[in-house]
């Protein structure tokens, strides 16, 4: 069984029903990613209480030598604050590098978190290990982003869709096909696929087999940790309106991490941009697109193609100039102003977190803020 799989595996989970959801107490006040905050964006949910909370969440990688001493640290998370609600999705963007599937695989206690702390439904889960980390990955599941390598070649569908349910629950035979043939429905797939493997599907049919298989267990939170980047366009535009399906018939809650910008800003009910390990600004779907406020959201805002030639050619494209820092040597201050078109000489001072400017709208640069009047 290949790496993929074993991470798959990681977070099954361990009966065919979760346990019913317990709304928790809330957001607390003044928190960095926004308490009650109205929630508007692309698209409308059912939005409660917050179901996960990450404090100055950090997650580093030691880079050791030969000997295993510890020469250097890839700061790939670090010092993340944010509060995702029950029933939306939570889009995150940014770079190749940035920490964004770090970050959701932290969350959701895939990576071990090197400190801060995450709490889920109210409870914290940051140490959590044995059998509570079993019950948490059974209401935590994840949708990887290759559905080539995620699923086992030798095993059939059935068994890669049940395999989660059988961690420690003892099933007949007619109980767990009557499960499968259940979830296949769900994802639009025939019952008898289940008896198929893998590699007899195509692209979009084995991602929507990985679907299932996060489904098994009844999950409240699902990690789609760039869900369609490796799918055709047209297959990528069914699979979103799948999940968004499922979500509205399961109450689930996403935490969407795509390069698309187009797409998140359809799927999702608010928007996070990460830079360099960092939460850089956090408002929702809409305000986002329609009032960016930090330079290098902007700078991705300004990349996304524009289908109208004539508004195209009207647009003006803003070009980040200077090279990607390293996560192994952050620079000081805020950590875009080394290629930040408005950075000042503060900025390579500044070090500040997340500050709401208006309601719901959070950044992370002194410049905007300054802007905003806050």
């Amino acid at each position: 069984m290949n790496a993929h799989d074993q991470n798959a595996q990681a977070t099954s989970g361990v009966d065919t029903m979760a346990a019913p959801a317990h709304t928790s107490d809330g957001a607390r006040a003044g928190h960095a990613a926004g308490d009650a905050a109205p929630v508007t964006g692309g698209r409308a949910s059912a939005v409660g209480g917050v179901i996960l909370r990450a404090t100055d969440l950090c997650k580093h990688f030691p880079v050791t030598t030969f000997f295993g001493k510890t020469k250097q640290v890839v700061r790939a998370v670090d010092g993340v604050s944010l509060e995702i609600r029950r029933g939306e999705t939570f889009g995150l963007v940014g770079e190749s590098g940035c920490g964004k599937s770090t970050l959701g695989r932290t969350l959701i206690r895939m990576y071990e978190p090197t400190s801060g702390t995450v709490e889920f439904d109210g409870k914290d889960i940051t140490r959590a290990k044995g059998r509570e980390l079993v019950d948490i990955h059974r209401r935590m599941q994840i949708v990887f982003q290759d559905p080539y390598l995620s699923l086992d070649p030798h095993m059939t569908v059935r068994e890669i869709v049940s395999e989660p349910m059988l961690v420690d629950q003892r099933l007949s035979a007619s109980e767990i096909d009557d499960r499968v043939v259940e979830i296949l429905d769900r994802v639009s797939l025939h019952h008898d696929d289940m008896y198929k493997f893998a590699y007899e599907f195509s692209g979009g049919q084995r991602q929507r087999v990985g679907i299932a298989r996060a489904l098994s267990v009844n999950p409240d939170f699902i990690l789609c940790d760039e869900p369609i980047s490796a799918l055709d366009v047209s297959i990528q535009a069914q699979v979103v309106n799948m999940l968004e399906d499922l979500q509205s018939e399961l109450g689930l809650t996403y935490l969407f991490v795509a390069h698309d910008l187009s797409m998140v800003r359809h799927i999702s009910t608010r928007i996070g941009v990460m830079y360099l390990g960092r939460l850089v600004e956090v408002a929702p779907a809409d305000e986002l697109y329609e009032n960016p406020l930090h330079p290098y959201t902007r700078a991705l805002l300004s990349a996304v193609p524009i289908p109208d030639p004539d508004v195209a050619r009207a647009s003006s494209r803003q070009i980040l100039t200077g090279e990607i820092p390293s996560p192994l040597n952050v620079p000081g201050g805020c950590r875009f102003h080394t290629r930040c078109p408005l950075a000042t000489e503060a900025c390579e001072h500044s070090d500040e977190s997340l500050v709401e400017v208006c309601p719901g709208h959070f950044v992370n640069c002194i410049v905007a803020r300054d802007r905003a009047g806050k």
